[in-house]
């Protein structure tokens, strides 16, 4: 089943250091085939290194720039640069670029209601001093198969 939606359709999320997180195709959008979401995310933001167990990932740096940790391994990603993560493989990043433009995608779907459970919908009223914790963000991961693994680098 095909599947269209313009820009105001999409869901928006507070994600990780402020930056936002806009799902474009879900589980239900692709009948659990892949999810494509989009990161405008600021300068130091960088997830816990983590590895995702049932997923594969690919993230493309439409703008901006990055460090990536495969493994042990440190890499620079420039603006146009992709990186493939299959499943069980180690991996972080961390902005170095006042701002980054990433595309996201992961198949099969699913990753996205880890965004959803932790994220909050821009939608909504901020809550005082919203905040994306360690516990919740775990809690998060560990729905989709995604392992913490250790703090940002």
């Amino acid at each position: 089943m095909a599947y269209l939606a313009n820009r105001d359709q999409h869901q928006t999320l507070e994600w990780l250091d402020g930056g936002l997180f806009t799902i474009l195709l879900d589980s239900q959008a692709t009948q659990g085939q892949l999810t494509v979401g989009r990161f405008d995310v600021p300068k130091g933001e960088a997830p816990p290194f983590h590895v995702h167990t049932r997923d594969d990932e690919v993230f493309l740096l439409l703008k901006g720039e990055a460090l990536v940790w495969v493994g042990d391994e440190q890499h620079e990603l420039s603006e146009g640069g992709i990186v493939y993560l299959p499943r069980n493989i180690p991996h972080g990043y961390r902005i170095t670029s006042d701002r980054a433009d990433l595309l996201l995608i992961a198949t099969p779907a699913g990753i996205e209601e880890m965004f959803r459970h932790a994220g909050r919908d821009i939608t909504t009223s901020r809550p005082e001093g919203f905040k994306l914790g360690k516990d919740k963000l775990a809690e998060a991961a560990a729905l989709c198969g995604n392992l913490i693994l250790g703090p940002p680098r």
